[in-house]
């Protein structure tokens, strides 16, 4: 048998899927949380269980003794099952106890005994402890949790617990002076902590294996043990009497016919995490005050953790009062005293060993409010104490966090601020790549049609000069008033246009060098403005907000894109408008970005992606080539920038116009050399 609570409780990690319950039902705190799993900190855990009751998902899980119990059955050694009054609350399926006790034997166990039997003479030493007249304090040592739970994270207050054997152990006591101490015990029962109580060396292995009910339910199981197919059987003697009570809780003091007394506050029953803790904590603090403390762990031991089902909590009790009932009405009074009187003469005292588990340094109050800022809970508004992370209040979350036994991201609302954020960068993110992902596309179909572009250009540049020259000559030498004179102009006219847009096509597709220089923004703005003449009903605004006003870049590239961009918004208000330039800082002074702004008609969405496409323009026939925003795309590329617009050309949606952006690195060289490197 181990002796410690780490053979007795483990995780299955590939079923723990952060919950945090187990944190939340763990009274020793005894659960670690990594890289968001549950693990089992045995030095801390008290094996009561709580975490494999309040699992869904079956992730904590304790270990069988079955394959030891059935080795025991197997042998020559005699073998004695003491059974927990709590049987009748598990085994409602069983229609008479007295089937029960015969599929025990089924399995081979020579003697099925009550441990409700051992209860009652347990039960009947604390009553004389009541009655000494002392005025210490006793905290009951039925439950074994209890007692680890003290001895771990309560042991200054370790004389407080009353130095009595659990009717487990009592129980064991009596079947060794009865049949002599060459008998093998088994104990089953709906405890866990039942296991590492066995181990404990004072009781020198008066428990050979403890077995829970889901155990004893998976032998008759493999077995093949049912009620229809045993024989019924008593159980063995000394049988209990009113003992059958004592999973219930208060059942220890009805046992003896003493009960929890408000007024006197003799007694204080408590069961269940919440009361335990908090019991035991006011009661180390100095602010309880009675002579007996009867303390169970779980809701009573009929919903411990080795029941084979966790609800219908009421039910079982009731089975357990009738199944009481009914054996008190068939005790034989008179042998059950003598039993008592003969076994009350064995010494049911024990001993006591501090563990302290206890964190050594606990965490310092500006330590905790740290951590508590770093979650976000700046004041104490902020601290919800949702409880979703498994502590009580978040300062406790914090706590633990400084422990080593927590994680930042238990705490859900600091997640769910958190996955917001990353949301919300990894939608800019999208937005940056989607604007890439356009940028390239762009810059491929750019290229290819550039090639395109040249190609035509330089095959049709020659039959078109010869076109332009003849054409010319010949409009020269026709008399304006001959009847051929305007179909020649019209014929000078359209080769001209030719010539233009060939010429177009060639600045398109011709790869340009830079030639870098120093370049105020005030400079740029103004010799852009000077390309073309201003309407009078157009008002012009012209706002620079940079810190440093000088700018790398190839000036006369650069006044080609303002000139295009400024000329196409102004050609966009035939009626007046606003026109508005701001000259602004980006990225701490990296980037200098130029917005150009007019409230003209807009563009409409259906074209405002094929803005950047050669030959393609909103102008009438004869005004636009459609390779002027082409153009200045690829001369803004080559200086390392972007530029993007937007428009709006539905007047029910506000103000129509449209907006271009325009981003250029301030240190031109620098940037080129690290594109030149990243490549």
């Amino acid at each position: 048998m181990a002796k410690h609570s780490d053979a007795i409780i483990y995780t299955v990690k590939d079923r723990c899927k952060v919950c945090y319950t187990c944190v939340r039902e763990c009274p020793a705190k005894a659960i670690r949380i990594v890289n968001g799993q549950a693990e089992i900190m045995p030095e801390r855990c008290i094996a009561c269980g709580n975490c494999i009751r309040v699992c869904n998902r079956d992730a904590k899980m304790f270990a069988f003794s079955i394959d030891r119990v059935r080795k025991l059955l197997n042998s020559q050694e005699k073998v004695a099952a003491i059974v927990a009054p709590s049987i009748a609350g598990e085994f409602t399926d069983i229609s008479d106890y007295h089937n029960f006790v015969g599929m025990i034997k089924a399995l081979g166990f020579d003697y099925v005994n009550e441990v409700a039997f051992g209860a009652e003479l347990v039960a009947n030493k604390y009553k004389e402890l009541l009655q000494e007249k002392s005025d210490k304090p006793y905290i009951s040592t039925s439950c074994p949790a209890i007692v680890s739970y003290v001895e771990k994270h309560h042991p200054q207050i370790i004389g407080s617990l009353a130095p009595l054997v659990s009717p487990m152990i009592a129980t064991a006591q009596v079947l060794k002076k009865l049949h002599g101490d060459h008998l093998k015990v088994v104990f089953i029962g709906p405890c866990i902590a039942k296991k590492v109580e066995a181990s404990n060396k004072q009781f020198n292995s008066l428990i050979d294996e403890v077995i829970s009910f889901v155990e004893l339910r998976r032998m008759f199981a493999e077995k093949g043990v049912t009620e229809k197919n045993v024989e019924p059987a008593m159980f063995d003697p000394p049988v209990a009497g009113k003992g059958s009570v004592f999973p219930i809780s208060g059942g220890m003091l009805q046992t003896v016919d003493l009960e929890e007394d408000f007024i006197k506050g003799e007694i204080i029953v408590a069961e269940g995490r919440h009361e335990i803790i908090e019991v035991l904590k006011e009661f180390e603090e100095g602010y309880l005050e009675a002579k007996m403390f009867d303390l169970l762990c779980c809701n009573g031991c009929i919903n411990g953790p080795g029941m084979s089902h966790k609800y219908q909590f009421f039910h079982k009790r009731k089975n357990i009062s009738n199944f009481a009932k009914r054996k008190s009405d068939e005790l034989d009074l008179e042998q059950w005293k003598k039993d008592m009187e003969t076994y009350m003469e064995l010494n049911f005292g024990r001993y006591f060993e501090a563990d302290d588990q206890r964190f050594p340094n606990p965490p310092k109050p500006e330590e905790i409010q740290k951590v508590l800022r770093e979650l976000g809970k700046k004041v104490p508004e902020d601290e919800l104490n949702c409880g979703a992370c498994g502590y009580d209040t978040c300062y406790e979350h914090a706590a633990a966090m400084l422990k080593g036994i927590a994680e930042t991201e238990m705490c859900l609302p600091y997640t769910i601020d958190r996955l917001h954020e990353y949301i919300r960068e990894l939608d800019v993110s999208n937005k940056k790549l989607a604007s890439t992902q356009a940028a390239l596309k762009q810059s491929e179909k750019l290229a290819s049609m550039g090639q395109l572009a040249a190609g035509i250009a330089h095959e049709v540049n020659n039959p078109l000069g010869v076109v332009i020259m003849y054409s010319h000559i010949l409009l020269d030498e026709v008399d304006p008033s001959s009847p051929v004179y305007k179909d020649l102009r019209l014929i000078v006219e359209q080769a001209d246009r030719c010539k233009k847009i060939v010429g177009g096509l060639l600045n398109f597709a011709r790869k340009s060098k830079l030639t870098i220089n120093e370049v105020p923004v005030n400079k740029l703005i103004k010799d852009s403005l000077k390309t073309f003449v201003l309407p009078r009903n157009v008002d012009l605004s012209v706002q620079v907000k940079t810190q440093n006003h000088i700018i790398e870049c190839d000036h006369d590239q650069m006044v080609q894109v303002f000139s295009n961009l400024l000329k196409n918004s102004v050609d966009a208000m035939p009626k007046g408008g606003f026109l508005t330039i701001i000259v602004s800082d980006q990225q701490g002074g990296k980037e200098v970005m130029f917005e150009i702004r007019d409230t003209g008609t807009g563009i409409s969405k259906e074209n405002l992606d094929k803005m950047f496409e050669p030959f393609f323009t909103t102008k009438l026939e004869g005004q636009g080539t459609g390779l002027g925003l082409p153009i200045i795309y690829g001369i803004v590329k080559m200086h390392r920038g972007n530029i993007k617009v937007e428009s709006n050309d539905d007047p029910n949606l506000g103000q129509t116009g449209t907006s271009f952006w325009v981003s250029l690195p301030r240190k031109l060289a620098e940037a080129m050399k690290e594109t030149d490197e990243t490549k």
